[in-house]
């Protein structure tokens, strides 16, 4: 395991009200989620780095706005026609 020291301003920490475990712990989040979105990590390696289990990371994607899953057109039109065929 790697580890990664931040300098973050005490007022940041004061601002968001959080202890400075908390502080660490919601960085890990918020980093992972975006890598995540931004399509560099999988969920399951994103919830790795936040530390917290896939099902919980997944869940808590939508705290932070960001879709859980998301499919190209190419893909949804994939979809929809196995949808149809099971009809």
């Amino acid at each position: 395991m790697s580890t990664v020291v931040l300098d973050i301003p005490e007022s940041s920490r004061l601002a968001l009200k959080l202890s400075t475990e908390q502080l660490g712990q919601e960085i890990r989040l918020a980093a992972a989620i975006k890598l995540y979105e931004l399509g560099k990590l999988s969920s399951g390696a994103a919830a790795q780095l936040a530390g917290i289990p896939k099902v919980v990371f997944l869940s808590k994607l939508s705290d932070y706005g960001v879709a859980t899953f998301t499919l190209t057109e190419e893909e949804l039109k994939r979809e929809a026609r196995l949808g149809e065929r099971d009809l």
